[in-house]
């Protein structure tokens, strides 16, 4: 029966090394949901980027098909007709060009873990303790007899 009480040591390592290796180990919880919120990130960039893709699409069928569009866009880049004469307003600035941003690059980073070894070292430690303890209790209790 002596011995069973030893064995808490051993069972509290294990114990304490699974919880955490399921709570914070690379494996676990925390890394689990911290991935969740990567791919929910991944996919809201996804949408932007088709919104984009969209409103590009939409402006170059415009600049293919409609004869005005192209015509003011080309004026804004500083082109026109043959045989037409530009006159240029003092104080007037410029018309800026558009420019269109591609989207943000994200990039996913490693989530925050407690790596094995220091959760082993820890169990370890633990049930070390333990052990320790039981032991000096056994001691102590044996000399008081």
């Amino acid at each position: 029966m002596k011995i069973l009480k030893y064995l808490l040591g051993v069972w509290a390592a294990v114990a304490i090394y699974a919880l955490f290796s399921f709570l914070a180990g690379p494996k676990g919880l925390s890394a689990y949901n911290y991935l969740l919120s990567e791919k929910d990130r991944q996919w809201n960039n996804i949408k932007e980027l088709g919104i984009l893709y969209e409103e590009l699409e939409r402006t170059q069928n415009n600049l293919l098909y409609d004869q005005d569009t192209m015509l003011v866009h080309a004026r804004q880049m500083g082109y026109g007709r043959e045989n037409e004469r530009f006159i240029r307003i003092v104080g007037l600035s410029n018309v800026k060009q558009v420019t269109v941003q591609a989207g943000n690059v994200y990039i996913a980073q490693n989530p925050d873990f407690i790596s094995d070894r220091s959760i082993k070292i820890a169990a370890i430690s633990i049930g070390l303790m333990l052990f320790a303890f039981l032991l000096t209790l056994e001691i102590i209790e044996s000399k008081s007899r």
